[in-house]
């Protein structure tokens, strides 16, 4: 592994997942503007790095496989720690339907590399846009409170159940790429 910028902004984002947990449960008044400075500083790395690694040449395998990761952990981390702090069904479905997607992508994903068809599961534009609904939705919920009249949680609730509607939708895009290949009978 080459020590480039998209690798260490990657690798950044994963170290702050640990300081992103801390800052959240911390008893002070001001533990929500931080831990949304965290949440947004990583989502702004997340677009950097893939940008970087094109624009500078450096895109490698190690930050093929790490930027997913990176992305996926500090989404399913939020997640987790917002639903503790609201154990409402409503919070629990669309973060349990985006966190379930996440499993059976990643593993199609795998399958799909082992098989050497891990194109036919490239990410698709719906998938672009769940990711930005799900990142805004996440930091909106994040805060906390009211931004001066703005209702974050309002915001944050529809943008999130907005989010897990289009994470259903481009799940259904990529099994429907995957099933000629899923649903071939076996040739032993």
């Amino acid at each position: 592994m080459r020590w480039t910028i998209p690798n260490i902004l990657t690798m950044l984002r994963i170290a702050l997942i640990p300081v992103f947990m801390v800052v959240f449960y911390l008893p002070v008044h001001w533990s929500n503007v931080a831990v949304t400075a965290l949440f947004g500083l990583a989502a702004l790395t997340d677009w950097f790095d893939g940008y970087l690694a094109r624009r500078l040449k450096q895109v490698s395998p190690f930050g093929a496989f790490l930027d997913p990761v990176a992305d996926k952990l500090i989404v399913a981390v939020a997640l987790v720690m917002l639903v503790q702090n609201n154990p409402t069904f409503l919070f629990v479905v669309p973060a349990a339907i985006i966190i379930g997607r996440e499993i059976a992508i990643s593993a199609l994903r795998e399958w799909m590399a082992e098989i050497g068809e891990r194109a036919q599961v490239a990410v698709s534009v719906i998938g672009k846009i769940k990711t930005v609904a799900q990142m805004t939705a996440l930091a909106l919920l994040l805060y906390r409170e009211p931004l001066w009249s703005v209702p974050t949680h309002d915001i944050g609730m529809v943008l999130l159940y907005v989010a897990a509607i289009l994470t259903l939708w481009s799940m259904v895009i990529y099994l429907r790429a995957a099933w000629p290949l899923l649903s071939a009978s076996d040739k032993t």
